[in-house]
């Protein structure tokens, strides 16, 4: 499953508008929060195990459990459920990961109600209730990152470590021109949606309205957001992470990690006057190809294995 979306639109359009799509697919759909990850995750998806459907809020919530021990709710990219590829397989070997499709993707089925991080966080709080887990690790990548931020905001009591896989708290943490494309997705839908749907990943879930599903993520993205009061309350432990060549601003990186209490002081000889929460910047990796990035794995079980040791 090596497509992007713009060779999926081949199948869709005349070779001579192929040159204007992919300018447009550079701006309109790469430096957005959604499928950034089609070009080299699908090929390499894990098979689903242990499927499971959640009723929450109203949602009929798809989960899939992965390995054992501490759980570790994995939420995807937009509009591909499968955005961690392999990795999905790499962090179960140390841990339990339940795999969410967030409203609409993948095999949750779409309701009436709109895509909102906030709702969408409501659901994954439930779903760890429903579970019986207590409290449960969060990662969430671009789209998912903001779920799992929103998740840990309004829920801080079901979420033990946060990891943010390129996550912004405003949407001008983005470059320009991913904040132009978030103004334009909702209006570009009819021409993405059946390009997706002729592609492999359109073909792993047919049942998914793929118009349907970029109109609403457009709807989303279009609408300015500014959470950064609420992540510098956050108590959460909480792992940045982004890649060096990322979609979002390195300004936004350096002022979401001071939100949380980074970039204040040297640590110290010791260590020990280091913050709470971690950051770390992948070199040689795009937004696009930080969730199948081998080094990922790593970095994320150290933090979430580590012990306590840091000062807030």
């Amino acid at each position: 499953m090596n497509h992007t979306i713009t060779t999926a639109l081949a199948h869709s359009a005349p070779r001579e508008d192929n040159m204007l799509r992919r300018d447009f697919l550079k701006t309109a759909v790469a430096t957005a929060v959604l499928i950034a990850d089609l070009p080299v995750q699908a090929k390499q998806t894990p098979a689903v195990s242990n499927e499971h459907f959640a009723d929450v809020n109203g949602q009929h919530l798809f989960y899939s459990m992965h390995g054992g021990g501490k759980p570790l709710i994995l939420l995807h990219g937009g509009i591909n459920p499968d955005s961690f590829g392999g990795n999905l397989a790499e962090l179960a070997k140390g841990r339990q990961v339940i795999a969410v499709h967030l409203q609409g993707h993948g095999r949750t089925p779409d309701t009436d109600r709109p895509l909102r991080s906030e709702s969408m966080g409501d659901d994954v709080a439930a779903l760890i209730g429903h579970l019986n887990l207590g409290k449960a690790d969060v990662m969430g990548y671009s789209f998912g990152a903001s779920v799992a931020l929103q998740t840990a905001i309004r829920h801080p009591d079901v979420v033990d470590r946060l990891v943010l896989v390129s996550a912004t708290m405003r949407q001008d943490g983005f470059y320009p021109e991913g904040v132009v494309a978030f103004k334009q997705l909702e209006t570009n839908a009819a021409t993405l949606g059946p390009g997706v749907k002729a592609s492999p990943l359109g073909k792993a879930y047919p049942d998914v309205d793929w118009t349907k599903l970029f109109r609403k993520v457009g709807d989303l993205t279009k609408r300015p957001w500014d959470w950064s009061a609420d992540v510098a309350k956050l108590h959460t432990r909480t792992l940045l992470i982004f890649a060096d060549a990322d979609a979002i601003r390195p300004e936004h990186m350096v002022e979401f990690w001071k939100a949380l209490g980074g970039g204040q002081r040297d640590a110290g000889i010791d260590g020990s006057l280091r913050p709470a929460n971690e950051l770390a910047i992948l070199p040689n990796t795009t937004h696009y190809t930080l969730p199948v990035e081998p080094m990922l794995p790593e970095i994320v079980e150290r933090f979430l294995g580590a012990a306590s040791t840091a000062v807030g």
